[in-house]
This record gives structure tokens, C-alpha cells and sequence, in this order.
């Protein structure tokens, strides 16, 4: 196995024992979810829709000093608004890095917003991590709200 293949799989596995590890509400929502990580990790975390601009990204974690806030576009269907907050909602839950935010939101003033995360593209690899988790998450929501108790999730297997 290629040391490429060997990382793919170490993601794949972090991903799943990750979305494992999650109580997911049930019926699925995304803010609920939200307000379950923010528990989690004692930090307030805000959900910010917003009018967007083409050519933006569709979503943004900005990591301020006091606060966490995923800023998304209001106006598109509520399946992709979802797959955006729990997308972003991944970046907390992988711990990721974002960069300085006056490289991505140059006219916020300099210590408001630390570090930021914007949704554009895929071939950095927290962005890959970040969708693949998303995925995951919403592949055992699905799962969990159609035949929750019934069999072990196919997604993630066993508990």
C-alpha cells in the first residue's frame, strides 16, 4: 500500500469513529447538531445566514476568540443548507486549522476573527476530511432516523 493509500485510510477510519461517537438528533437537524457540538466543546457557536455574493464560498467557519461562527448562504434548498452547516460543523469536530482570517475577510478588523475555514474547494485535504465526515454524518442520520434501533448502522458498522 502506497503511503497516499495509507492516509486515505487513516482519514476514513478518524471520519468514521468520529461520526460514531456522535448522538445525532433524531429527526436529523443541522442547528441541533450544532448546539451539540458547542457543548461539547464549551464554546458558544453561532449560526449566521447571510446573502451571498458568486464566487464566495457557500460557507465559512470563522473562530473568533470568545465564539465560533458558521456563516452560510440563506437562499439555496434546505438539503444543501444542511450538507454546508454539517460540512463546517466537521471542521470543529477534525480540529482544523483555518487560515489568518485578513488572507479570506480582509475588511474585518485585525484580532476579530482568528482563523477562518471557507467551503470552496476540495483538494486541500481538511477540506476532503471535512466532506467526507459530512458525509458520513448525514449517511448515519439518514440511516438512524429511517430504522434507529433496528441493526447496526451500515455506514460505520458494529457499535
Amino acid at each position: 500500500m502506497t503511503p497516499r493509500m495509507w492516509s486515505a485510510l487513516r482519514t476514513r477510519r478518524r471520519c468514521r469513529a468520529i461520526a460514531a461517537g456522535l448522538d445525532l438528533p433524531v429527526p436529523f437537524d443541522a442547528a441541533e447538531l450544532a448546539a451539540t457540538v458547542a457543548r461539547r466543546r464549551g464554546r458558544p457557536l453561532e449560526l449566521m445566514p447571510t446573502d451571498w455574493r458568486s464566487g464566495l464560498p457557500c460557507g465559512l467557519l470563522v473562530t473568533a476568540e470568545q465564539a465560533d461562527y458558521i456563516v452560510y448562504v440563506a437562499d439555496i434548498p434546505p438539503l444543501h443548507r444542511e450538507h454546508i452547516l454539517v460540512h463546517e460543523l466537521a471542521h470543529l469536530l477534525c480540529a482544523h486549522h483555518g487560515t489568518a482570517s485578513g488572507e479570506l475577510l480582509p475588511h474585518l478588523p485585525p484580532g476579530l476573527a482568528g482563523r477562518v475555514l471557507g467551503r470552496t474547494v476540495y483538494s486541500e485535504p481538511q477540506e476532503r476530511e471535512a466532506e467526507l465526515l459530512a458525509s458520513l454524518i448525514l449517511q448515519r442520520a439518514v440511516w438512524t432516523g429511517a430504522s434507529a434501533g433496528r441493526r447496526p448502522d451500515p455506514f460505520l458498522g458494529p457499535s
